[in-house]
C-alpha cells in the first residue's frame, strides 16, 4: 500500500508490520499444536498471550478506540490501514491487539453508554485483555436482520431485570474467559414505536439461568480463536436493574451505533485477508508448473492476479473514503458509503479468495494453507452486521429517493 498517512500512523504501521514479521506470522502454526493440546478446546493457546504481552509493549494495544482516554484515539481513516495489516492473519493479529470483535464493539458501547460503575466492573478488565465479551443478539426463531422482530423478553420485577429468549451465533460465549453479555431484547413488546422496543442489559456470564448449549459451527469451522459462537439460553435470568444499558427503549439506538465502526473494521480487516490471498497466489504461481511451464505463465492466471488487484485497489479506497466520511460528518453522514463498503468488500474478497483456492488446488481447501477458512470468514460476513439483501434495500431506496 503505497498511500502517505499522517506521521503517527505511519510509524504505528511501521511497528505493526515489524510485530506481524516477527511473532504473528510465525505463531500461526505454534498456535495450532497448543491449541490441539489444550484441556479446553476453547481456551486461547499460550502464545497468544504472549503476542498480547509483546503487543503492549510495542504500543500496539486498543489502537481500535478513537476514544483517547480509553484508547489510542486514533480517526478511522488512522485505524483503517492498522486493521488491513491485522485482518492478514485474523485468527491472531486482532486478538493480539485486543482489538476483535466482539469485545471491540462491547467495548466501545460500555464507553459511549455505560455508567461509571459499568465501565470500572466490566470496560477497564476489557481494555486490559483481562476478560473476554460477548454480544447477544441474534435469534433462531426469527429473521433478525430486522432487529423488531427479536423476542427475547427483558420484564421489569421491582429492582431486577428478568431476561427470558434464545440467542444463537453469539460470538465469544464459548471461550471460558468471556465473562459478561450484552443482551439485546425487548422491555417494551406492544410499544408504538418499534423501535423503542428493545434495550440492552448486562448479563454476566455465571448468572443463574444463563445456558451456553452448543457452539455453531460457520462451514465447519468452530472458530476457537474468537471464542466460537454458541446457542445460548437466558431461562429467567434475573440481573438488577442497574444492568440496564443506556436507557430502556434505546437498545435499537445503541445496535446502530455499535454496528457502523463494526462493520468498517470488518472490511478494513477484509482488505488484509485479500492481500494475503494475493501473496499466496502469486507464490503459488511462481512456484508451480503445469503442463510445461510455470502457473504464472498462464493466462487465466495472470487474468486472476490483475483482477484481483484492481479489485483490492477500488476497495481499499472505497473504505478510505468511508472512514474519511466518519471522522468528518459522523456514521449518520456516512450511513450510505458505510452500506456500499459491507455489500462490496465481502463478496469481493471473497471472490479472490476463491481464485487462490482454486490455484491452490487441493491445498486451498485443506489446513496446510490459510485460504479455506479466509474464505469461510469473508463468505460469513455477507451475512454479519446485516445480510447483502438489506443493505442493497437501504440503500436503493435511499439513491432513488432523490428522483421521485
Amino acid at each position: 500500500m503505497d498511500f502517505a498517512f499522517d506521521a503517527r500512523t505511519e510509524e504505528l504501521r511501521g511497528k505493526l508490520l515489524a510485530f506481524m514479521d516477527e511473532h504473528v506470522y510465525p505463531a500461526e502454526a505454534v498456535a495450532e499444536e497448543q491449541r490441539a493440546a489444550l484441556a479446553d478446546p476453547w481456551d486461547t493457546p499460550p502464545v497468544v498471550e504472549e503476542l498480547k504481552a509483546e503487543a503492549r509493549r510495542r504500543g500496539l494495544w486498543n489502537v481500535f478506540l478513537p476514544d483517547a482516554e480509553y484508547g489510542a484515539g486514533l480517526t478511522n481513516v488512522q485505524y483503517a490501514p492498522l486493521a488491513e495489516i491485522t485482518g492478514r492473519s485474523p485468527q491472531l493479529a486482532p486478538t493480539a491487539l485486543n482489538c476483535a470483535a466482539p469485545d471491540t464493539g462491547n467495548m466501545e458501547v460500555l464507553a459511549q453508554f455505560g455508567t461509571e460503575e459499568q465501565r470500572k466492573r466490566w470496560l477497564h478488565p476489557l481494555l486490559a485483555g483481562e476478560i473476554r465479551s460477548a454480544f447477544a443478539m441474534t435469534e433462531p426463531e426469527v429473521a433478525s436482520s430486522d432487529a423488531t422482530n427479536i423476542e427475547t423478553r427483558i420484564e421489569r420485577d421491582g429492582d431486577d431485570y428478568v431476561i427470558t429468549g434464545r440467542k444463537w451465533y453469539i460470538s465469544g460465549a464459548m471461550n471460558p474467559r468471556c465473562e459478561i453479555f450484552i443482551v439485546m431484547g425487548k422491555t417494551d413488546p406492544e410499544g408504538a414505536d418499534p423501535r423503542r422496543q428493545q434495550s440492552m442489559v448486562l448479563v454476566p456470564r455465571d448468572t443463574p439461568g444463563v445456558g451456553i448449549r452448543r457452539a455453531m459451527r460457520v462451514y465447519g469451522y468452530e472458530d476457537h480463536y474468537h471464542g466460537g459462537h454458541a446457542e445460548v439460553v437466558f431461562d429467567g435470568v434475573r440481573v438488577p436493574a442497574a444492568n440496564i444499558v443506556g436507557e430502556e427503549g434505546g437498545g435499537f439506538a445503541i445496535a446502530q451505533a455499535r454496528l457502523g465502526p463494526g462493520r468498517i473494521h470488518h472490511c478494513m480487516r477484509l482488505i488484509g485477508m485479500a492481500e494475503r490471498a494475493i501473496e499466496l497466489m502469486c507464490r503459488r504461481a511462481a512456484d508451480r508448473t503445469a503442463f510445461g511451464k510455470p502457473l504464472a505463465a498462464q493466462g487465466v492466471v495472470q487474468e486472476w492476479i490483475a483482477d484481483s488487484r484492481v479489485a483490492v485497489e477500488q476497495l481499499r479506497l472505497l473504505v478510505l473514503k468511508t472512514a474519511w466520511l466518519m471522522d468528518t460528518v459522523g456514521n449518520r453522514g456516512a450511513h450510505t458509503e458505510i452500506q456500499a463498503i459491507k455489500i462490496a468488500t465481502p463478496r469481493t474478497v471473497a471472490d479472490i479468495i476463491d481464485k487462490a483456492v482454486q490455484l491452490h488446488g487441493a491445498g486451498g481447501v485443506g489446513q496446510d494453507f490459510p485460504l479455506a477458512e479466509l474464505w469461510a470468514a469473508a463468505r460469513t460476513l455477507r451475512l454479519a452486521d446485516g445480510p447483502d439483501e438489506v443493505h442493497q434495500r437501504s440503500l436503493a431506496r435511499r439513491e432513488l429517493k432523490q428522483y421521485r
